[in-house]
């Protein structure tokens, strides 16, 4: 049986909402420059993506409206059940008719693009870790880590504008580890208050950070020292996979020089801020995002 019109108005007001939260990102996610089919396909897989993450983040609007498309009661806030009723609902969109409509929408992607459920299931198993692991002992469990929560997501567009190669998955692998780290960088006291931390004990420890440290209004001396070296690990991660970026051309280059340009930029307003993340997260302006794009596409000088 079809939706009425007003469960349809309900699903796609719904949708929208989830989408919506594009704006906030430190990069450009379909940008209007592309070709309509790589920002439809775009378009889905943040859908994907964003949805999955409000999953393991308890962020899903009130009312249960998610759980319900699922095909759980609307009153389930078990994480571990909704994440698996997300991935039986995945598993519909190569094999049936799934019921989620961001799961829809992905349908004809994963079709034109022969897509394979494994980067999917990555960021479900990502959101399923969150559930379970709240801190890390090393920056190699970390990364650990942001190969299932970040590295799909390049590894998809690189898949959706038919580019993969081995060597550009590599240097989209660093360029999205890179990504993840600054966010994380950012969202010290955010993450914090659900109880989870991705600063990587061995590094706080070098650097005489204590939990309770991370807890206080503004930073010490020490935590702006522990954020400088992340961030500073970040930006080599970044700069290692930024030749991604001169490898293909025209509209792709400039949307792979925004990914990379927005995570300069962030990295620039952590610095800015003093390394001091803990007031907020600090953020880019237009301003600085632009510049650090334009500087991604600037011709490397020629040596000699």
């Amino acid at each position: 049986m079809r939706p009425d019109a007003d469960t349809q108005a309900h699903h796609r007001a719904h949708t929208r909402a989830t989408l919506g939260k594009a704006a906030a990102e430190n990069f450009p996610v379909a940008p209007a420059f592309l070709p309509r089919a790589w920002r439809d396909g775009l378009t889905a897989v943040y859908g994907y993506a964003r949805l999955v993450d409000d999953i393991g983040d308890g962020d899903l609007a009130p009312g249960g409206h998610d759980a319900a498309l699922l095909g759980l009661d609307p009153a389930v806030e078990d994480r571990l059940a909704l994440l698996d009723a997300f991935e039986a609902d995945l598993r519909r969109v190569f094999a049936g008719t799934p019921r989620h409509p961001l799961l829809q929408a992905l349908q004809p992607v994963v079709r034109a693009h022969a897509l394979t459920p494994e980067p999917f299931l990555g960021l479900i198993e990502a959101n399923r870790q969150d559930q379970r692991v709240s801190r890390y002992a090393t920056h190699q469990d970390l990364l650990a880590y942001c190969e299932l929560s970040a590295n799909p997501v390049g590894r998809l567009v690189l898949s959706i504008t038919g580019t993969a190669t081995p060597e550009r998955i590599r240097r989209s692998d660093e360029i999205c580890t890179a990504l993840q780290i600054v966010e994380h960088l950012q969202d010290v006291t955010e993450d914090l208050g659900r109880d989870r931390i991705y600063l990587p004990a061995r590094d706080m420890d070098r650097f005489h950070v204590c939990e309770a440290d991370l807890a206080a209004p503004t930073a010490g001396a020490a935590v702006r020292s522990l954020v400088a070296y992340e961030a500073e690990r970040a930006r080599h991660l970044l700069n290692e996979g930024t030749p991604l970026v001169g490898s293909v051309h025209g509209r792709l280059r400039l949307l792979l020089a925004g990914f990379v340009g927005g995570g300069r930029a962030a990295l620039r307003a952590i610095s800015a801020a003093g390394f001091d993340v803990l007031p907020g997260p600090p953020k880019p302006t237009k301003t600085g995002l632009l510049r650090e794009v334009a500087a991604v596409l600037r011709p490397a000088p020629r040596k000699g």
